[in-house]
């Protein structure tokens, strides 16, 4: 397809825009089984309803894999908070309530993100006894099945000129509990270093879903542990910080 706007570069993958829709081209570094399955959430996704582009085409050209979504015209919410930065707790009571949307959602045939956390803890370079504490700590917590983003932050807002909204890449989307969802973006924030807005988002998470900021922060530690197999060193630095603290109070 024709490039007529870089919208993204990432390590082993290109995000342009071609006409009326986005490419995301991925190179040899990407298995087929992951490519297909970030596909396949695409399109499960698209039948709760929720306002997500729609998906067009998973193609092959060059020995290169792409997935084909339509081009949503707008602005991200993360370029809106940062021009508009006096504004904040407004932009994220809306950022809360559509993540609140999302976990409104069931669908039952995407993957569960605690088997998905379960093998990523496994993968890690933590010792045996670590991860044995992770992985009983994550067998406790009760088991849910609602839809999880698992990438929920402003850059994955787009906000039409008409001020809809729509949400982007669901190559991380699960079924499983809110509450580590929120963690995982509680977390984004904090690896962004804002940590006003990290706890201005855990507050009003926990205020507008009735859910104790304890129970939210009894899932840091594993979710850092199983974010921690990927990203540079710094960020595996940070998170792996998260997997020594001690029970919240």
């Amino acid at each position: 397809m024709q490039i007529d706007k870089i919208l993204a570069e990432r390590p082993h993958k290109k995000i342009y825009k071609s006409g009326n829709y986005v490419v995301k081209e991925f190179d040899a570094e990407f298995s087929k089984s992951d490519i297909l399955n970030e596909a396949l959430n695409q399109a499960r996704v698209e039948e709760t309803g929720l306002r997500i582009p729609q998906l067009e085409e998973v193609t092959k050209k060059d020995g290169k894999w792409s997935i084909v979504i339509d081009y949503i015209e707008g602005k991200t919410l993360a370029e809106i908070i940062k021009n508009d930065r006096e504004n904040l707790g407004m932009y994220m009571e809306k950022f809360v309530d559509i993540q609140m949307e999302i976990h409104s959602k069931r669908s039952p045939l995407l993957n569960k993100l605690k088997d998905k956390m379960n093998r990523k803890i496994s993968a890690t370079n933590l010792d045996a006894t670590t991860r044995y504490d992770l992985h009983t700590r994550l067998e406790s917590m009760p088991k849910h099945n609602k839809v999880c983003h698992g990438d929920f932050n402003p850059s994955n807002i787009i906000i039409t000129p008409a001020g809809d909204y729509y949400i982007l890449d669901w190559s991380h989307a699960t079924q499983g509990n809110a509450s580590a969802d929120a963690a995982r973006t509680y977390l984004l924030f904090s690896l962004e270093g804002d940590t006003e807005a990290a706890e201005m988002y855990m507050n009003m998470f926990c205020q507008k879903s009735d859910t104790a900021k304890q129970y939210v922060q009894q899932w840091l530690p594993i979710v850092a542990a199983s974010q921690s197999v990927k990203g540079n060193e710094e960020e595996r630095e940070f998170l792996l910080r998260w997997i020594d603290v001690c029970d919240y109070q």
